[in-house]
């Protein structure tokens, strides 16, 4: 393997099921991209869907492998386990990558210490919610390009040393849906000294959630699953190079407001602390606010609305989450 990465290439793995109506675009993309034939081949492991994924797939020139339904990590696994690439490289069916994001993606890799690389999302969309939903990746990104080495891959657009990554397993399949196995995996890594590096020139353009409801459910997920991925991890419920340390005060603030407002019925200070809580909330939302305003002031004049719903749909999961874990603990 050439260490300065010119002789490395790339599987290209994605996860699908009834994708039929992203798919094209997403296999269009990939099948122009510059790396040429560097990209080895382009697997997409139909996980048993009932549109014409698989035939969508085999008609682009894809490799299709079937699941019948055992969730992305799983299905991410077995593309990983028949790829030929030196480089894995992850993205969603619902991904559109920029035709240089395989390119991007593998230039980090010419490190020979480098084992994986975390890419970044755009999108076209106008609705409010999902403009929110970039801006708030953008300030992640902004937290992640200050760091030499990350902890936290998203497998949207994502690349691992295929050596590497079956060494350590993959991704745990126990998770039942796409959600954060992928951090699990990055912070297993990043627990045994591995480098990981962010690359902001590797772009995929997304449909994000659209509508607050949808944006709510996912982050409620998100918080429930985060649970277990602590509790193996728990250093990372502290700090990790992804995600604001600001979003987890708004999510104690906000409960804290929730908590002290209840307890205000019976005891009248509680409403004074709620107040003060929801107050220290709103002065913590300023500098989002404030770079929000640069880019896009529709979105800024509602984000306050949008980060409290975001720290509440996680800081509900997350309560459900540890409530369901010692409650599986009480039962055994």
């Amino acid at each position: 393997m050439n260490e300065r990465g010119s002789g490395l290439t790339a599987s290209v793995i994605i996860p699908a099921r009834n994708a039929g109506a992203t798919l094209p675009a997403c296999l269009h993309a990939l099948y122009r991209q510059t790396a040429g034939k560097r990209v080895d081949e382009i697997i997409v492991v139909d996980d048993g869907s009932s549109d014409d994924t698989a035939e969508i797939a085999r008609r682009a020139g894809a490799t299709v492998l079937q699941l019948p339904g055992c969730g992305a990590a799983a299905a991410r696994n077995l593309g990983a386990r028949q790829a030929r690439g030196d480089i894995l490289l992850f993205t969603d069916a619902d991904c559109e990558p920029a035709l240089d994001w395989v390119e991007a993606m593998l230039a980090p890799f010419a490190d020979s210490e480098v084992v994986g690389v975390k890419g970044t999302y755009c999108t076209r969309q106008r609705e409010l919610t999902a403009r929110f939903v970039q801006l708030e990746y953008e300030d992640k990104y902004r937290r992640m390009a200050r760091r030499r080495y990350i902890d936290f891959i998203d497998t949207y657009s994502a690349g691992y040393r295929r050596d590497v990554f079956l060494r350590y397993g993959g991704f745990d399949e126990s998770f039942p849906r796409a959600n954060v196995e992928d951090q699990e995996f990055s912070f297993r890594l990043a627990a045994d000294g591995c480098k990981m590096v962010f690359q902001l020139r590797a772009v995929v353009c997304h449909q994000h959630a659209a509508s607050l409801p949808a944006y709510v459910r996912k982050k409620f997920w998100i918080g429930f699953w985060k649970v277990k991925v602590h509790i193996r991890h728990p250093g990372k419920a502290v700090d990790d190079s992804h995600t604001p340390p600001v979003l987890k005060l708004q999510i104690l603030l906000l409960g804290l407001a929730g908590a002290s407002a209840a307890a205000g019925f019976l005891w009248r200070p509680g409403w004074m602390l709620a107040g003060a809580s929801l107050a220290g909330f709103l002065v913590s939302a300023i500098p989002f606010c404030v770079r929000a305003w640069r880019r896009d002031r529709a979105v800024a004049l509602l984000a306050p609305l949008f980060l409290l719903a975001r720290a509440g749909a996680l800081g509900f999961g997350l309560t459900a989450g540890i409530l369901t874990n010692l409650l599986r603990v009480l039962r055994r």
